[in-house]
């Protein structure tokens, strides 16, 4: 069920790096993951070499609408980047396994902090759309119920067995981005602190299951991102998640009756049909294209306070 740690193909990955990637990008300092619409992260990059993910062994591929399939090294403010044009999802079919090999790739490099980007729906009313949400902690459904990257033979005997997430995402990091954005002039309202929920997706929750995590204290909710976070964790990185709100999650403060509809309508005084909200991929994809400039701007002044 397991992939035994000796079958993950390291060194071959890391071989094929230094025969594509200049000598001063082979030890990235940062690394960055690009959510949905999100690539445009990538052009920050100087003196850019992008490597397609199939020419990278253990690399799969991503094969969801806004994500590109390329790992990108360059500048940001002189220092050396790697960035995922594209993750990898479980429920395009890939194991955990290879969700976070890029991410044990990057570790492997040199990486020492980890800056991920995520499209998310909101759950909390107060957040509005086009929100940035700085994730300070998750609940995460598919680990509790045993879909954990973390689980089985351990990928290093010298890692701990046992991960604490109480401090999963690195407070000075998180600082740094506040301190960005007062640099940057952001407007206060631009940025929330918020619970990032996971699900497995690829459906969009029903209203249930999002009362069901609004109710467990979940502000955003998305199907990536935890997974990378845990791997980068038991690497020993700092990791920072920012989520995009790209869409209000639909929760009705109360269901639409058909029975009412259909008992009005037999009584001769027909009301108005509801018309149940639905979420699209597309103004997933629109919105972070949008705010793409913002959060690239962001990223880039975070790199630039991180410490050497």
């Amino acid at each position: 069920m397991y992939l035994d740690p000796s079958e993950f193909p390291f060194t071959k990955t890391i071989d094929v790096l230094k025969n594509l990637v200049p000598a001063q990008l082979q030890s990235p300092r940062v690394g960055i993951i690009c959510g949905s619409g999100l690539s445009s992260l990538g052009t920050s990059l100087r003196d850019a070499v992008l490597i397609s993910y199939d020419k990278l062994p253990g690399f799969v591929q991503s094969t969801v609408p806004g994500h590109k399939s390329s790992l990108a090294f360059g500048f940001i403010q002189d220092v050396p980047v790697v960035a995922m044009l594209g993750r990898f999802h479980p429920y395009e079919g890939h194991k955990l396994s290879s969700v976070v090999y890029p991410i044990r790739v990057m570790a492997r490099m040199g990486v020492r902090y980890l800056i991920v980007t995520n499209a998310a729906g909101a759950l909390n009313p107060d957040l509005a759309v086009g929100t940035i949400v700085v994730v300070q902690d998750h609940i995460a459904l598919p680990n509790l119920t045993g879909m954990n990257p973390l689980l089985g033979p351990q990928i290093d005997s010298s890692y701990s067995r046992f991960i604490p997430l109480s401090d999963a995402y690195s407070r000075p990091l998180r600082r740094l981005l506040f301190l960005a954005a007062h640099q940057l002039a952001v407007d206060r309202n631009a940025l929330a602190e918020g619970v990032y929920a996971w699900v497995s997706g690829p459906t969009y929750e029903t209203p249930a299951e999002g009362k069901l995590l609004r109710a467990a204290g979940a502000d955003v909710v998305g199907m990536s991102t935890v997974p990378e976070v845990l791997a980068a964790r038991e690497e020993g990185m700092d990791v920072m998640v920012l989520s995009l709100v790209t869409n209000m999650v639909v929760i009705p403060e109360k269901y639409a009756s058909v029975r009412e509809e259909v008992e009005a309508e037999l009584a001769g005084r027909p009301i108005k049909a509801a018309i149940d909200e639905v979420v699209s991929h597309e103004e997933v994809l629109a919105l972070g294209k949008e705010k793409g400039d913002l959060m690239k701007a962001l990223v880039e002044k975070v790199i630039q306070l991180s410490p050497a």
